[in-house]
């Protein structure tokens, strides 16, 4: 069994519908048992919240243009993609866009957009879209069912990023969608969205319908897990960047996971979780050149000659450095850094220290700095005002880029071909730190230079 997975582009537009219908159909025709997760249409998802913050601040005229065009976005595509049907998948939308105008009056009445209020709204976007698709399905001749992801993901109530309970997933996905395939029936499930215990709406956060994929997929044991997009697969680099960039025909569960993380935008990192979990292979694809092999994703790999697979880079970033020399030996400074951080909020994709122990300095989003750089003050003001700690300070617009490849854990020299082909480009490196994996690099570099430091590093790919 496959499961496909079509993202906001690969299902934005009728021509887009027709072709991800296509796309199941001729697997169909070719003997695959299928399972189907979409995500909204591009743009709907972050229209919807837009929505929703407009009617928790009043601004009634900005909701009533937002739902208009959603309506219309929606209707209009159902009549032109089903022809013959749209009177049957018409209904359906309606009433969901009843929902959708019901939710936004409640929360403009509040004045408040809740986690769970906002859920609910985010929501729809996939439980339109489901049936559109569906739709375009049964218009190929073949038998088809809307499923709402709320019957077959089970997680907690954590609004806007739930947390799955793969057990009862698990019992869930296979009594609700096993026996639709042993029947014939193409399942199209909705992503990124899962139901509590109770059957109230969560979603499983931004790129949820990635997640939602591998959870299904890993629940009835299938296959493999397609995940449609609009690239041919998981590239060596941002063609933007590094118009040479290629696709990589196979990589390692770790190499995507690196990736993925560190800037790579083609699916989700919690996506590999549950397939790693049951050793199902990703395969990236293409909706619009469905004849190229895509990439596939695999728990390991031989990457033949190439040490390094790919390079990303994580923009507007800013380097939070603490230093002092009253830090050394002194036990718990990053413990209480990081803790201190954490209050915050703030992610920190990059730590690196100096072996004194009188410098530790870590990456944040710099939408992020004022309010880190205030609490580590805080934290630390004994420590500042004794000068322990001689300075808390952060540089402001820095791009972390990262070398990918699970050579680099097992050939000598490739960190310094990596700075040499750096230094060679005239760039200056701030910070360096190498994971546990021994999977990445990831170099600080001054935002001007981020681009050239992607291009250096990508010649040695």
């Amino acid at each position: 069994m496959l499961v496909l997975k079509f993202g906001g582009t690969s299902v934005g537009s009728t021509e887009a519908i027709q072709q991800a219908a296509a796309i199941v159909a001729d697997l169909r025709a070719a003997g695959h048992d299928l399972l189907v997760v979409t995500s909204a249409m591009s743009g709907v998802t972050d229209l919807l919240l837009a929505a929703a913050h407009a009617a928790a601040n009043g601004r009634s005229s900005d909701v009533l243009n937002m739902a208009a065009g959603i309506r219309a976005r929606h209707v209009d595509t159902c009549r032109a993609l089903l022809p013959a049907t749209a009177t049957a998948t018409e209904p359906g939308l309606l009433a969901r866009l009843g929902d959708l105008d019901r939710l936004l009056e409640a929360v403009g009445v509040v004045g408040e957009a809740s986690p769970r209020a906002l859920d609910a709204i985010a929501s729809l976007g996939e439980r339109l879209s489901v049936l559109l698709l569906s739709g375009a399905i049964r218009e190929r001749g073949l038998a088809s069912a809307a499923i709402d992801g709320t019957e077959v993901v089970r997680t907690d109530a954590a609004f806007q990023a739930a947390v799955p309970d793969l057990a009862a997933t698990r019992d869930l996905a296979s009594a609700r969608l096993l026996p639709l395939c042993a029947e014939g029936v193409v399942p199209v499930v909705t992503g990124f969205i899962g139901g509590t215990a109770e059957g109230v709406v969560t979603t499983l956060g931004r790129g949820g319908s990635d997640y939602s994929a591998a959870l299904i997929g890993a629940a009835v044991d299938a296959d493999e897990v397609w995940i449609y997009t609009d690239v041919d697969g998981v590239l060596t680099a941002d063609p933007r960047v590094v118009p040479e960039a290629r696709s990589l025909d196979r990589l390692s569960y770790l190499e995507m996971s690196e990736l993925a993380y560190f800037g790579a935008k083609v699916v989700h990192p919690k996506t590999l979780l549950p397939a790693i979990e049951r050793g199902i292979p990703l395969r990236i694809r293409n909706t619009f050149n469905p004849a190229h092999p895509g990439s596939t994703v695999l728990a390991a790999t031989n990457g033949g000659s190439h040490t390094l697979r790919g390079v990303t880079a994580i923009e507007r970033q800013c380097l939070v450095t603490i230093e002092g020399s009253g830090m050394l030996g002194v036990p718990g400074i990053a413990a209480r850094a990081f803790g201190a951080v954490a209050a915050t909020g703030t992610s920190v994709p990059m730590i690196s220290q100096s072996s004194s122990e009188q410098n530790i300095c870590f990456v944040v989003p710099s939408t992020a700095r004022d309010r880190v750089v205030a609490a580590l003050t805080d934290a630390f003001d004994r420590e500042l005002t004794r000068r322990d700690i001689e300075r808390i300070w952060a540089e402001a617009d820095v791009v972390v880029v990262t070398a990918v490849g699970d050579g680099l854990r097992r050939t000598p020299g490739v960190a310094g071909r990596i700075l040499g082909a750096v230094g060679a480009a005239g760039i200056n490196v701030t910070a360096i730190a190498m994971g546990s994996s021994e999977c990445s690099l990831s170099l600080v570099v001054d935002a001007a230079h981020a681009r050239d430091a992607v291009r250096a590093i990508h010649t040695l790919l």
